[in-house]
C-alpha cells in the first residue's frame, strides 16, 4: 500500500469508543491516535476521558498531553502532528487507529486545512483584554470591518472563533478567509472511517452516568486547578462542555447539584451535535453498533 494509511474510529462521547478501540488495537499490536480538541491539553485528564495509565500501558498511545495551559492547540496543528505520527507507524508495517469525537480534526487530516502561521501571543492578550473590557459585540464588530468574509458565517456571539479570525488576521496580515482559500501542505491518507452508533435513550443515560463518575473520581478538584490558571473566557479549554457548568459553580454562579444537571444536559446536547455532524459531514463512513463494528474494523486494520 502506498502513501500514509490509518484506521478511523470516530462517534459521540459517551458510544463507547475508547473500550472497543483498546480491545482491538491491543489484538492487532497498533497504536490509538487521539482524535480529542481537549486531550491534548496537559492537564485535563478527568473531564476529557483521557484513558488511564493502565490502559496505555496496554496500547501506546500518541496525540495526548501534546499542550501546555494557557497555549492553544488547533486543527492544522493537530492534523500534522498526526500526519507525521501516521508515517512513523506505516514504516515499521503497522496501521494506527485513529480515535475520536472531534470531528473537525479528522477532517483536517484527510481535506486539509490552510498552513496558518502561529498568532503573535501579544496579538491575543490585547484582543482578550478588549473583550474583557468591551464585549464580544465590539470584537464581533470590528471583525466585520477587517474580515467580512468570515464574520458574515459566524454567530455575533461565537467568541472564540471571532477571537481566532481576528488574531490571525493582525498576526499574519491576512485575513483569515483568504488563508482558507490556499491548498493545504497536509499529506493525503487514506484512512477508512467508521461510526459507532449507539441509540439515543441509551446514549443519554450512559452519559449522565459517565459524568456522576467523573464527579467521583474527583473531577471538580480538577475544574478547580482550571480555574486557578485564570485563563481567559475564550479559551477553548474554559469553554468545553461539562467543565464550564462547573466553573460557573465554582463562581458562585450555582449550586454543585445544578451545575452537574446543567453539565450533564450540554454534555447530551453536544453528543447530539457530534452525531448529526458525522451523519452529514462523514458521507462515506460505515456506520454501526459496537457488536458489528468490531469485525468491520478487524477487517480494515488487517487490510
Amino acid at each position: 500500500m502506498s502513501g500514509l494509511h490509518a484506521v478511523a474510529l470516530m462517534g459521540a462521547t459517551g458510544t463507547g469508543k475508547s473500550a472497543l478501540a483498546l480491545s482491538l488495537a491491543a489484538e492487532h499490536d497498533c497504536m490509538i491516535i487521539s482524535c480529542d480538541s481537549m486531550q491534548v491539553y496537559r492537564g485535563l485528564d478527568i473531564g476529557t476521558a483521557k484513558p488511564t495509565a493502565a490502559e496505555m500501558a496496554m496500547v501506546p498511545h500518541a496525540m495526548l498531553n501534546c499542550c501546555d495551559l494557557p497555549d492553544h492547540y488547533s486543527a492544522a496543528r493537530w492534523a500534522r502532528e498526526t500526519a507525521d505520527c501516521i508515517r512513523e507507524q506505516n514504516a515499521t508495517g503497522k496501521t494506527p487507529l485513529i480515535v475520536g469525537g472531534t470531528g473537525l480534526y479528522l477532517r483536517a487530516l484527510l481535506e486539509g486545512f490552510a498552513d496558518i502561521p502561529p498568532e503573535d501571543p501579544l496579538v491575543r492578550a490585547r484582543f482578550e483584554s478588549l473583550q474583557r473590557e468591551a464585549g464580544t459585540a465590539v470584537l464581533y464588530q470590528l471583525l466585520l470591518h477587517k474580515d467580512p468574509a468570515i464574520a458574515a458565517v459566524l454567530k455575533p456571539g461565537d467568541s472564540q472563533r471571532i477571537m481566532r479570525a481576528l488574531c490571525v488576521n493582525e498576526s499574519t496580515g491576512t485575513p483569515l478567509s483568504v488563508w482558507q482559500q490556499r491548498p493545504s501542505g497536509v499529506e493525503s491518507v487514506a484512512c477508512p472511517v467508521f461510526v459507532l452508533d449507539v441509540e439515543r435513550e441509551r446514549l443519554r443515560q450512559r452519559i449522565g452516568d459517565r459524568f456522576q463518575s467523573m464527579m467521583d473520581m474527583g473531577w471538580l478538584d480538577e475544574v478547580r486547578w482550571l480555574a486557578s490558571l485564570e485563563l481567559p473566557d475564550t479559551h477553548p479549554a474554559m469553554r468545553a462542555v461539562g467543565y464550564r457548568q462547573l466553573l460557573n459553580h465554582l463562581q458562585g454562579d450555582c449550586s454543585l447539584e445544578e451545575a452537574v444537571q446543567q453539565g450533564i444536559t450540554a454534555t447530551r446536547r453536544y453528543a447530539k451535535r457530534q452525531v448529526t455532524w458525522f451523519s452529514h459531514q462523514t458521507a462515506t463512513a460505515v456506520h454501526a453498533d459496537a457488536a458489528s463494528m468490531a469485525p468491520l474494523l478487524r477487517q480494515a486494520l488487517q487490510s
